[in-house]
């Protein structure tokens, strides 16, 4: 295994339909560090459940996981493997 960070967010969006306008743009401004995006959707409720794994620059991991975070309505979680 390279020297590189795989870190792993579980984003819980909890209005996917208030809040998915904002959380798309935030996903395509930092796409060149996302590797893997898997939605899943969650029967009958307005939540949905999104993992994201991240590649590339610590920095631009920090900055996409920050303004994730400044969304209302997004809980997230990580995971980091050195």
């Amino acid at each position: 295994m390279n020297d590189a960070e795989i870190r792993i967010l579980g984003v819980l969006i909890t209005d996917r339909t208030k809040d998915a306008g904002s959380f798309q743009y935030t996903l395509t401004k930092y796409g060149g560090s996302i590797k893997t995006r898997l939605g899943i959707n969650i029967p009958d409720e307005k939540a949905g459940l999104l993992i994201l794994e991240l590649i590339g620059d610590t920095n631009e991991m920090n900055n996409l996981q920050a303004a994730i975070e400044k969304i209302e309505g997004v809980e997230i979680q990580s995971m980091v493997f050195d």
